[in-house]
């Protein structure tokens, strides 16, 4: 019978294709979230998201998520996570982990030479990593895309 871990999320990931550029409009000054103001005259201006977000290409995925175990960190069912496997691990910072051949995201804890993996959703209880689970830290969370 396979273990099932509750907490885990079941995430989808993707290479990033950096292969082609897409430049979209831009508002540089920002948009207001009172007043409105003109952003006709900005729009000559033009990003491109995939320069804007990866900074390590080669080492960077989208991972879709899957779960609600990390709502209370604003992450949601079929958000769309950056994940860059080249920087290095922090403490208390949200990254994509296996655990015992299952991906899931959530926010690392070490404590007492121990590490823990921390959902921000109180339904789901905290996951103690032990010495005998099969464990890495796959990549770190750079930024969640959502849709509204």
């Amino acid at each position: 019978m396979k273990r099932i871990l509750k907490p885990c999320m079941q995430l989808q990931i993707y290479k990033a294709d950096l292969n082609s550029v897409l430049s979209l409009p831009y508002v540089e000054s920002g948009i207001q979230a009172g007043f409105p103001s003109p952003a006709d005259d900005f729009l000559d201006l033009s990003i491109d998201l995939n320069s804007e977000l990866i900074q390590h290409p080669s080492a960077t995925f989208y991972a879709r998520v899957r779960g609600d175990s990390m709502i209370g960190d604003g992450i949601s069912e079929g958000d769309l996570l950056i994940v860059d496997r080249s920087i290095e691990i922090q403490d208390g910072k949200i990254a994509v982990c296996c655990l015992n051949g299952e991906f899931t995201v959530k926010r690392l804890q070490k404590k007492h030479n121990c590490c823990w993996l921390l959902p921000s959703n109180k339904s789901y209880a905290p996951i103690k990593v032990s010495r005998e689970d099969d464990f890495l830290v796959w990549g770190m969370v750079i930024h969640v895309i959502k849709s509204l």
